[in-house]
Formats: structure tokens, sequence, C-alpha cells
């Protein structure tokens, strides 16, 4: 398992979809997930720091895991099939829970919990953007990016495994 880093969340034109990019913390590739707009927004409000007046569904959800004496220790982000990306939250306890990346991300961020992708899953999804040294240029490759690219470029070709 690769760990990843949360780069942040942006909007893909023309479409208006929200897409979250991962980065590879120990190497060159980029994660990059379509969600929906509430959990573009519960992830851009953790990142940021920001606190609603009233609980959020994650942050409720951190509060209940940490309620019932228990702690996330890590996400994993599996597989992509038919386009789906899935994962699982991983609890200190030993069980695991599947989740959408996206839910999983946001609640990752509000407990510090590391991300991680499997070999396989980098291997067959991410993107290279070598040379990575500053933010703007981070930010600058993944607009140029985005505006190559289209949710038909992660469908999947023939089976599965």
């Amino acid at each position: 398992m690769n760990p990843l880093d949360v780069v942040g969340v942006r909007v893909e034109m023309p479409s208006n979809q929200p897409i979250v990019l991962l980065r590879e913390v120990n190497g060159e590739r980029y994660l990059p997930i379509w969600i929906g707009a509430p959990e573009a927004t519960a992830i851009a409000f953790a990142q940021q720091g920001l606190v609603a007046p009233r609980p959020l569904t994650h942050d409720l959800m951190a509060t209940l895991v940490t309620s019932l004496g228990r702690s996330l220790t890590e996400v994993h982000i599996t597989d992509l099939e038919e386009g789906v990306f899935y994962s699982n939250l991983v609890f200190d306890d030993g069980t695991t829970v599947s989740a959408r990346p996206s839910d999983a991300i946001a609640l990752a961020l509000r407990t510090g919990t590391t991300i991680f992708a499997t070999e396989e899953l980098l291997d067959t999804a991410a993107i290279l953007i070598p040379d990575e040294e500053e933010d703007e240029d981070e930010v600058e490759k993944f607009r140029e990016f985005l505006d190559q690219i289209s949710p038909e470029d992660f469908q999947a070709e023939g089976p599965q495994s």
C-alpha cells in the first residue's frame, strides 16, 4: 500500500464535476477521483480547517467513532471497477468497513488518518506529473490535466480482476 496526500478539490470544466486529487507521498503519481458536490465541500472544509456551526455528516461520523471508543487507523483506496472507485475504512480493532472514497477521504482528513492506495490501483488509474517542486506548479499541472481529461478516460476496457 502506498500512502497518499490530498492535493485538493477542483471542478472539471465544462461538466462542472468536482474531482479530488491525491498525490503519492513517495512518488510522482497522482490519483484523480470524480466525486459529488457535497463530498467536495466536506473535503475542502476539512482541508481549510473550516468548522460549520453544526456538525456536518463527516464531523458526526468522526465524533461517533471516537465516542464509541474506536479510532480510524487507515483508509484504503482499493479498486476501480467500471469507472467506480472503492475504498475501506480500517479501525483500530481490525474492523474494515466499505465506504465511498470521497466519504473515506473526508473522514480521514477530520481524524488525521493516513490514506493509502494499492499499487495495482495506482498502476491502473494514476497519472504521472513529474518534477513537482512547488504548490503553484502543482496546481497549474492539475489544471492542465483537467483540460485534457474526461470521465470516460477512467472507464475500464474489458474485464477487470
